[in-house]
């Protein structure tokens, strides 16, 4: 018998657990290429060699259940393993296990006869309502065995359109284990992610959303542009020139032909295409060159390698070629399912692979945040607090789909359209991830701040917030008022900046700062982790520090007006 890794093992175990305590269905959640087909390879052996079950493997495509099916049979080699699909021309019915298409059999749950257990791969698949193929088939299935339960392996728990799939209305109910990828990545069993800046840049604002994606023709509309294509193109060669297998998911079938002519013609190298249309044969061979096997033409002389292989949502989920390390979006998705979907095809590991790069040219990782932090909001039901944003003008906290304060009368500029650019998103791919900012600063404005809640005598802090563009600014806070290693850090940060000596309150600092005794930074790099709310300002260039001089009595004026003070939700600490 084979040896499961640990996470796969507690896996397992949880499934178990579940079963024996709840009567519900569970969901294993486990990332792409940590080896769901090893889970259902164990669990289908338990189940019919300790229990004498009968065990039924759906998948949606059928290189999906061709993997898990010889998965079993290496694994589990005294199992009996049969298949049902009308793709592979098979339809076993009577074995202990069947690896089976839904689109084979989801009309045909009495010809298979009964099970114990139903395993559904992907199930994110399973459609919300009493709609869809696995639905159809999972309620003729419990008509023959009311008994039966079903276990669901997904990477994303949560649905291309949104909404989470375990629900106690659902046919899955209960997320019984989940492995999560930055995890996965940090215990090498799966290949780190990285992602790099690009520079041309161009802002669509035209698209829209149905049924929870953007409009498809509305996408390939927007990536489609020529001069986008050419720009975003000329980068993906040259940021992947130390890359072997660049997999890129375009908008639609004629941005993909498009894309994969710039490449070919710019490269000189080979892009080949897959999309829906493709015939079978064609993309078996174009997918056995993209991952470096064996092909050859009717000479008998093999064909060349593909390094670029551009599709049209095909080889999102069942496609298997652990030797891509770079990943390009070149396509915007609302489907945060989606996004790590595509990213997970470059997860797996490989000789000589020693991370995968992501090329973002859609806006997604903006959109949804590092791949490890994404968090699904249910269709219809936005939760916890409603919306609201501060006036500008009046500071009032008020509802945010107002266009006109109702307090001061201010009205709102139009939202901000979805943009897309023909850059290579820098933002962070995976939480923690680190990136680092120059910024021209172009002014500078200093206040004191009050911790709301806070005694009257607790140590106040200097907000300094530094213009860097129309409407733009980055702050950080010192704290003068404060004792040990933090005083002592803004006693360092005040004479890199004054001849004067530090003062010993902000009220004091922020009236010195205002007068002109700092010298004004010319530019601040500032330090984004994804995931993380706040930026933070972490190196300076400081321009000439002043000949200030302090005039007798000084500090004997009034304190600076209350007025310019911030609340503690400025602050991030």
């Amino acid at each position: 018998m084979f040896k499961l890794r640990p996470y796969q093992q507690q896996a397992v175990e949880a499934v178990y657990g579940h079963l024996r305590t709840r009567d519900d269905n569970p969901c294993v959640v486990l990332p792409t290429g940590t080896g769901k087909s090893v889970v259902l390879a164990q669990i289908a052996a338990d189940s019919v060699q300790r229990w004498s079950g009968r065990v039924l493997i759906l998948a949606h495509v059928k290189e999906l259940l061709e993997q898990n099916a010889d998965k079993i049979r290496r694994l589990c080699p005294e199992l009996d393993v049969g298949v049902y699909s009308a793709g592979l021309n098979r339809r076993d019915t009577y074995h202990s296990v069947i690896a089976a298409g839904i689109q084979s059999v989801y009309k045909r749950a009495e010809e298979l006869g009964a099970f114990d257990i139903v395993t559904v791969d992907e199930a994110h698949l399973i459609a919300p309502d009493g709609e869809g193929m696995y639905r159809s088939f999972l309620a003729d299935a419990q008509i023959i065995n009311p008994n039966l339960r079903i276990i669901g392996l997904t990477a994303t728990p949560f649905r291309m359109k949104g909404g989470l799939i375990c629900k106690p209305e659902n046919m899955l109910n209960h997320i019984c284990y989940e492995a999560g990828l930055k995890e996965m990545i940090a215990q090498g069993y799966l290949s780190p992610l990285i992602s790099k800046s690009g520079r041309a840049e161009a802002d669509l604002d035209d698209l829209h959303i149905r049924g929870g994606e953007f409009i498809a023709s509305e996408a390939e509309a927007a990536m489609d542009e020529e001069t986008l294509v050419n720009s975003a193109c000329r980068e993906i060669i040259e940021l992947t020139r130390d890359r072997k297998s660049v997999l890129i998911f375009t908008s639609g079938i004629e941005h993909c032909r498009h894309v994969a002519e710039k490449i070919t013609a710019f490269s000189g190298h080979e892009c080949g295409i897959v999309t829906g249309e493709t015939p079978a044969w064609e993309r078996a061979e174009l997918i056995a060159r993209f991952k470096g096997e064996k092909v050859q033409d009717d000479f008998f002389t093999d064909k060349p390698r593909l390094k670029y292989l551009a599709n049209v949502n095909v080889l999102t989920t069942g496609f298997d070629a652990e030797n891509t390390d770079c990943i390009v979006l070149l396509r915007p998705t609302n489907s945060a399912g989606l996004l790590v979907q595509m990213v997970g095809r470059g997860t797996r590991l490989f000789p000589g692979k020693t991370n995968c790069l992501i090329l973002d040219y859609g806006g997604n990782i903006m959109r949804h945040g590092p791949v490890d932090m994404i968090r699904v909001k249910e269709p219809g039901n936005g939760g916890g607090e409603a919306p609201a944003k501060t006036c500008p003008e009046c500071r009032s906290v008020i509802y945010a789909g107002y266009m006109t304060c109702p307090d001061c009368g201010y009205v709102f500029p139009p939202p901000k359209q979805q943009k897309i650019t023909s850059k290579a998103e820098s933002s962070g791919i995976l939480s923690g991830q680190t990136s680092y900012t120059d910024h021209e600063v172009n002014g500078v404005y200093y206040a004191v701040h009050h911790k709301r809640g806070a005694p009257e005598d607790a140590p106040r802090t200097m907000r300094v917030e530094y213009g860097i563009g129309f409407m733009q600014s980055i702050s950080e806070w010192v704290c003068p008022e404060h004792s040990g290693w933090v005083r002592a850090k803004f006693e360092s940060w005040w004479r890199n900046r004054s001849k004067v000596p530090p003062p010993q309150t902000a009220d004091e600092a922020v009236k010195l700062a205002s007068d002109g005794a700092l010298a004004v930074p010319r530019k601040i790099i500032v330090k984004s982790v994804a995931g993380e709310k706040y930026d933070r300002v972490v190196d300076y260039e400081i321009g000439p520090v002043p000949d200030y001089a302090l005039e007798p009595g000084w500090n004997d004026s009034d304190p600076y007006n209350d007025s310019n003070d911030f609340d503690e939700d400025d602050i991030p600490f």
